[in-house]
Order: C-alpha cells, then structure tokens, then sequence
C-alpha cells in the first residue's frame, strides 16, 4: 500500500496499555489479534494503518533504520541509543505516562557515600587498596558514562546488566548501580540507595517519529493532536 503507515507500540506492560488508551482517547481503536505471541494490530477503519507491538528498545532502532514512522518508547531509550541514530528520530511529544528516572545506587551500608563526591572518593580508595576500578552495573552504559564523566569521576568501570541490576552488588559482580525507576521501591527492597545528586536523567513515554518519513506523517499526525 503507497501510503501505508507502520507504528511501533510497546509489547507488554503498563507502557503497552497506556500507548494503547493514548490513541483511543482520539478515536483510534487498536484491534489485536487475540492468540498468544501476535505483534500484529490495525487500527479500525483505517487500513492504511498497521501496528506492530515490540520491546520500547526495538521500537527506537526501528525507527532509526526506518522500518517503523511512529512509535512510542521511552526517552531513556532514546538518550542511551548510538548518536547518529539518534539524529534520524524526531520527539514530536512527551506524554503523560511513563514517568521514570535514571539513577545512581548504592548499597545502604555504605553510609559514608551521599554524594558524587563522596563515590569519588571511595573509588579512589579502592583504587588505591585492591588495584581495582569502581564497578557500576548498568543498563544504560552510555548515559552512565557521560554522567559520570561530567561529574569528574574517572575510577570506575562499567559492568554491563543483563537483567535485575539490583541484584548486582550483592553477588560479587559491582559495587554500585545506575537504573531505570518509578518509585524506588526495588532499589529500597534490595538495600539500595539513591544518591543525593545522583538523577541521571527523567525519562518519559514520547511518541516519536522517523525524521525521514516527516511529510507522510503529518496528516496522521494533526489528528493526534
């Protein structure tokens, strides 16, 4: 179809049914194929439409190459991604969900650590008695390092995460974390603590769009306002 439309949404979760209600509220009705491990929807009335659901991190590299021309994903997940990537993506809104900051953590027992400064200071420490570099287990590898960096940390080394960072410091494999949180619940569940200036960045659900695709997309994209 010449005109045809590809739209990215979250595959699951909250992020899934808030993206889902974003364009309901403006009489778009997503229909989904019911059988379990479809990605696939449309939107009522409107065949020119196709909607695919994928992880939010999918969404963006998706977008970058331009296979999708709107989607909805985290501004986290953007930030984070490659920067020449970055440059093919257009933020057209900031939406009223997913709300959630990126963060540095510490183990609680580590009382004397309050601040940037603080981390400094102990990763020096530990450069000076083990001959070893601050680990920080990650997901976020690139808004880590960039943080960092501008706050003038230099001993540390990145340990990337595969899953449940929080985890990381109490099974031997970092000292410290940066994660994605709501509420800070999870870290505080798992002995963990934020510093004080330690906000990376406050993330957002965004619909986005592929620079390249700006003229097609803009009808479309008047009836969401």
């Amino acid at each position: 179809m010449k005109n045809l439309i590809t739209i990215g949404l979250p595959s699951k979760g909250r992020l899934k049914d808030r993206s889902i209600s974003f364009f309901g509220k403006r009489g778009l009705q997503i229909l989904q194929n019911k059988k379990e491990r479809n990605y696939f929807g449309t939107i009522k009335n409107k065949p020119h439409i196709k909607i695919i659901f994928l992880h939010a991190k999918e969404i963006i590299q998706r977008l970058g190459d331009g296979t999708l021309d709107i989607g909805i994903s985290g501004l986290d997940l953007l930030n984070e991604s490659d920067k020449n990537l970055r440059r093919k993506i257009n933020i057209k809104r900031k939406l009223e969900f997913g709300n959630a900051n990126l963060v540095i953590a510490v183990p609680d027992a580590w009382i004397d650590v309050q601040t940037i400064a603080d981390l400094e200071e102990i990763s020096f420490d530990i450069r000076a008695k083990k001959n070893k570099r601050l680990r920080v287990a990650t997901k976020y590898p690139n808004l880590t390092n960039d943080f960092l960096i501008s706050k003038g940390v230099t001993q540390y080394k990145i340990i990337r995460s595969l899953g449940a960072t929080e985890t990381y410091p109490f099974i031997g494999s970092s000292e410290i974390i940066t994660d994605i949180t709501s509420t800070g619940k999870t870290l505080a569940d798992n002995n963990l603590r934020v510093l004080k200036d330690g906000l990376i960045l406050s993330s957002t659900a965004c619909l986005f769009t592929a620079k390249k695709k700006a003229a097609k997309l803009q009808p479309f994209l008047n009836s969401l306002r």
